[in-house]
């Protein structure tokens, strides 16, 4: 959901930004979205049925400015895939954006029912739009 989320309000502002999402895992590489998760986008105007699971990789530290993670285990899984100072810099918990100094997790909605996904997406949303507020700003 982070993905379309950002997508969508980083074209509203007129952002020329690269978004990609991916796990740390392998479970659900090249399948689309939950369900779930794409109901509640398109209730809020947006789409991500074109997007398919993938893993993380090594080169992604190279390939993007900011890695936001959902929770402290992608947190670590991440940072453990790189000894780069200047790499480990760019990884951040995205509930931090909202929360600084929290290291607050992003609830996994799957185990939530719709609510789950409402709450989830609120979160991203509001992260979001801090994130892409000191983006225009820098």
């Amino acid at each position: 959901m982070a993905e379309g989320i950002f997508r969508d309000k980083s074209s509203a502002l007129d952002l020329e930004i690269d978004f990609d999402s991916c796990g740390t895992g392998d479970w659900h590489v090249g399948e689309e979205p939950d369900e779930r998760a794409q109901a509640c986008i398109q209730k809020n105007g947006s789409e991500i049925s074109d997007l398919r699971g993938r893993q993380f990789r090594k080169s992604d530290f190279e390939e993007f400015d900011r890695i936001y993670t959902m929770d402290e285990s992608n947190h670590r899984n991440v940072l453990k895939l790189t000894d780069n100072a200047a790499h480990k810099a760019k990884v951040k918990m995205i509930l931090n954006e909202t929360h600084p100094g929290t290291n607050m997790s992003v609830p996994d909605p799957y185990f939530g029912g719709e609510n789950g996904f409402d709450g989830v997406y609120q979160m991203l949303s509001d992260a979001a739009d801090t994130v892409l507020d000191k983006i225009e700003h820098e």
